[in-house]
């Protein structure tokens, strides 16, 4: 039986087929785990005779079924069916997760107080962008006032004043996701509220509007924006399998290296698209810091479903603790 190119792939990585072993068959090399799969189908057909070749397809069909139902150790209760629709349709599978429109509960997160501040800030007359279509200084700078306090402002600006949203990520983060999420738009030159935000606000308040940032940072922003590291899609596009393992491990404290142990043991293949980054880092090391920055503090911290402790007298590790919050459970709902 052929397998096409974009079924799960047969080897049980939960890609897809011409994202994973198609290659490796046209070159004749095979990946990970594939070849101990392919010896065992073997294994399976010795001894076996079918009357037509539809009959033993048929059977080949029925036990690579099986196979991609069954639980896989290194997904951590997943079958590759299952990780193969959180890796391409992470929202399109009521049967194993769901996202509520509106929560219940009233959410607390930093991208929500930014998010706030800016839409008190744009209020009926809107606010006026610089030239180069970004938030003016004077408002970054009462922002982060208000957001971090004086004293962490001060050390943030202790070689000279915030001149630009670049400078203040979490902000320029908050902006770009709410456009996304058609909460804020341009026009004019000036940066007012999306016409179904205030409905939203009214009727449903932040328990409405944090779905749509949610969805609109997790699918449409772009986690390698301005971060100086590797382009490494497969951070992003396993957002769903990160907040499944926090579902599973993040009651109690755990350290951040957990987590990226777990991304590497179920992705192994990503580490090939990781050049080696000077003398300093090994391509695995890039790959963890990777993983740890966006998926577990700029994702899941800023959206408020994990907090963080970093050990402030050792600045020269990128290991921290982290567990959940109970926002999470009310944000994504896995039926597994």
């Amino acid at each position: 039986m052929k397998t096409g190119r974009n079924d799960p792939c047969p080897c049980g990585s939960g890609l897809k087929y011409k994202k994973c072993c198609a290659d490796n068959e046209n070159t004749g090399g095979q990946p990970d785990g594939s070849g101990s799969r392919l010896d065992g189908l073997r294994e399976l057909l010795k001894g076996q005779s079918f009357g037509s070749l539809d009959e033993a397809n048929a059977f080949i069909s029925q036990h690579m079924q099986q196979q991609s139902q069954a639980a896989i150790d290194d997904f951590h209760g997943l079958s590759s069916e299952q990780m193969h629709r959180f890796l391409h349709f992470p929202f399109e599978t009521p049967a194993l997760v769901t996202f509520p429109s509106c929560l219940d509960i009233a959410p607390e997160a930093p991208i929500l107080t930014l998010f706030i501040l800016l839409i008190d800030a744009i209020g009926d007359d809107g606010l006026k962008a610089t030239a180069t279509g970004n938030l003016p200084r004077n408002f970054c700078r009462e922002t982060a006032r208000a957001f971090w306090g004086e004293e962490e402002y001060a050390r943030h600006s202790r070689y000279g004043e915030l001149r630009s949203e670049d400078q203040f990520a979490g902000l320029n983060v908050t902006r770009l996701v709410a456009v996304l999420a058609g909460l804020i738009r341009m026009y004019k030159g000036k940066f007012i509220i999306g016409k179904e935000c205030p409905k939203l606000l009214a009727e449903q308040g932040m328990a409405g509007i944090y779905p749509r940032l949610f969805r609109a940072f997790a699918r449409e922003y772009n986690w390698g924006y301005g971060d100086r590291m590797q382009e490494i899609p497969m951070v992003q596009h396993s957002f769903l399998f990160t907040l499944h393992l926090l579902n599973k491990y993040g009651a109690e404290w755990r350290s951040s290296r957990l987590y990226e142990d777990n991304f590497l043991q179920a992705f192994p293949m990503v580490l090939q698209e990781v050049p080696q980054m000077g003398e300093y880092y090994s391509p695995e090391e890039s790959l963890r810091r990777c993983y740890s920055w966006r998926s577990l503090e700029r994702f899941a911290g800023f959206m408020g479903l994990v907090e963080t402790e970093h050990d402030p007298a050792n600045r020269y590790t990128s290991d921290f603790r982290l567990r959940k919050l109970p926002l999470l459970d009310h944000v994504v709902q896995f039926h597994l």
